[in-house]
């Protein structure tokens, strides 16, 4: 047993064996652990559940984000070593996903060097301490709460998996792709839209190489800097329309196609492996398998289970709502006190000019506008809501002055080192056609060797999409908590997206619970303002139909 100030409290307890000394503890509060992502497995695999957690790994990591260290080793084995003064042990390389073995997620896995049970403790009361010298204590340690829950909720989502008919799976291939071919070349379909790229340059061209396209469009006196396709929609050439059809199923046979189904469907359920807090703005990231970006078409495969159903909960204008709750401002949480559009009602105090121009107002305000009409409608949105805009004004400086900033709850942003220290700090970095390696708060390639303007927008964008990353784990375990006398599972989550999975004569109060557990997480992250949390919730038996 420890003390609030982290100490022990009594004497230690030695069991030899982890699932039954939990099972037979079920007065305990709280257990403190090195990693959920390495334990908690273990006791799901057993049919244990545990209600609350500390995940001193997880704790590491946003306590050296909110001293300017994020990029340091966080494993326990680390944190004991620079309690220590002693060497610091790199962290262990990301484990890769093992598609077609998924069965050895459930075992508990070492993140790091071992730790003695003394030194655990000693972690365990320093982080403490460092949660008593935060900017904003109590909000730092709601985040830490709210991680470590999260990181049950993602190893039960895991554990449940998300119903997923392969027969399904497979005729959408089928319709979408055609025939495959003998020895793993392109289906059909693929072939007969190459053959069409290359008869529109008269000449062979591979489509799935984009040097090779970029160099037929120059040849046919056409200048491109990528093969994007919002670049290539604005090209008239013969070309243009094959090579969109190709670019889409091909993504479609190389990401969720037949390889991709044989390695990661099992017994009826897609298992991803979720990994809370992946990306630098809390947002969460999958280990594999490619979960948060499954197809609209593909999703006809995610069909509930015979008698159960799909309750799919969206929040509505998040990240809106989490500005006016952060920035206090008084007008625009009056506006997001209602459970209507939020851009409708928006307009209709401000914008004249309707909808679609209030959106592109607030959405320039929070993802730093700089051009174009959006200066002017951002100047107008200024005037009405000054302190709501200031709030994202002032992390933008913030960024372009190479200082942190933070979530609502205390989650930092990286700390601007030079562009090649990047790697070594493990931030992120772009992929060859400058896409995001990871989630980067929405924005960039690679914080770290951004200019000065670049990472005023990608902080800008942080403190608004990571407060509302805050909002999300809070509302996970209030649901997971509501949920827990059901037979319902949450079994997906992205960003604001949540799909529960449950017999159907619970789907109505999953959905309530939903609604309840958006309302109760607004409440404890933000405090008492009148901004409203709401979902569009849909229940249905096939991901696709939901709204």
């Amino acid at each position: 047993p420890l003390g609030p100030d982290g100490l022990p409290a009594g004497p230690v307890r030695e069991e030899p064996d982890l699932v039954e000394a939990v099972r037979s503890r079920p007065e305990v509060d709280r257990w403190v652990w090195r990693s959920t992502a390495g334990l908690y497995p273990r006791l799901l695999a057993a049919g244990v559940r545990v209600e609350r957690c500390y995940d001193l790994e997880a704790a590491e990591q946003l306590l050296l984000g909110h001293e300017g260290r994020l990029g340091e080793p966080r494993s326990a084995a680390a944190a004991w070593a620079r309690l220590r003064g002693r060497p610091v042990p790199p962290d262990p390389p990301a484990r890769a996903p093992e598609p077609g073995a998924q069965s050895s997620l459930f075992d508990a896995r070492p993140t790091g060097p071992d730790v003695p049970f003394d030194g655990l403790l000693e972690v365990y009361a320093a982080q403490q301490r460092r949660h008593g010298e935060a900017e904003h204590p109590d909000r730092m340690r709601l985040l830490t709460a709210a991680e470590s829950a999260g990181a049950l909720v993602a190893a039960e989502m895991h554990r449940a998996g998300l119903p997923w008919r392969a027969d399904v799976h497979r005729q959408v291939l089928h319709e979408l792709l055609g025939e495959r071919y003998a020895g793993g070349g392109e289906p059909r379909r693929l072939a007969e839209l190459a053959e069409e790229v290359s008869a529109a340059f008269g000449r062979r061209v591979r489509p799935d190489l984009p040097a090779d396209v970029v160099r037929a469009f120059a040849q046919a006196g056409v200048r491109l800097r990528s093969t994007r396709r919002w670049e290539l929609a604005a090209v008239d050439h013969p070309a243009v329309e094959p090579l969109l059809a190709y670019k889409t199923l091909y993504r479609i046979w190389t990401a969720h196609g037949w390889s991709w189904l044989q390695d990661w469907v099992r017994d009826g359920r897609f298992r991803p492996e979720y990994v809370p807090g992946g990306a630098v703005s809390g947002r969460w990231t999958t280990n594999g398998g490619g979960a948060l970006q499954i197809p609209k078409v593909i999703r006809r495969a995610v069909v509930a289970d015979d008698g159960w159903r799909l309750v799919v909960a969206d929040a509505d204008q998040l990240e809106p709502r989490v500005l006016a709750a952060v920035s206090r401002d008084p007008g625009f949480m009056e506006v997001a006190g209602h459970g209507g559009d939020l851009y409708t009602r928006l307009s209709d105090r401000a914008f004249p000019g309707g909808r679609e121009e209030a959106k592109l107002a607030l959405l320039g305000a929070v993802y730093g506008q700089t051009s174009g009409d959006g200066l002017k409608d951002l100047a107008a949105l200024r005037r009405r809501f000054p302190r709501a805009v200031a709030y994202v004004d002032d992390a933008a400086r913030a960024g372009e002055e190479g200082r942190l900033v933070r979530t609502w709850l205390g989650r930092t942003s990286p700390p601007a080192v030079g562009a090649g220290e990047a790697g070594e700090a493990g931030l992120p970095q772009g992929d060859d056609e400058g896409a995001p390696a990871a989630d980067t708060s929405g924005y960039v390639p690679g914080y770290a060797s951004l200019d000065a303007r670049a990472r005023g927008r990608f902080t800008r964008n942080f403190v608004v999409q990571g407060s509302a990353a805050d909002w999300a784990l809070l509302m996970l375990a209030a649901l997971r908590r509501a949920t827990a006398g059901m037979r319902a599972e949450p079994v997906f989550f992205q960003h604001d997206e949540v799909i529960v999975h449950c017999p159907a004569g619970e789907a109505e109060a999953v959905a309530e619970a939903i609604r309840a557990a958006g309302d109760l997480a607004g409440r404890i992250a933000f405090g008492d303002t009148p901004v409203r949390f709401p979902f569009t919730t849909t229940t249905v038996e096939c991901y696709a139909d939901a709204k």
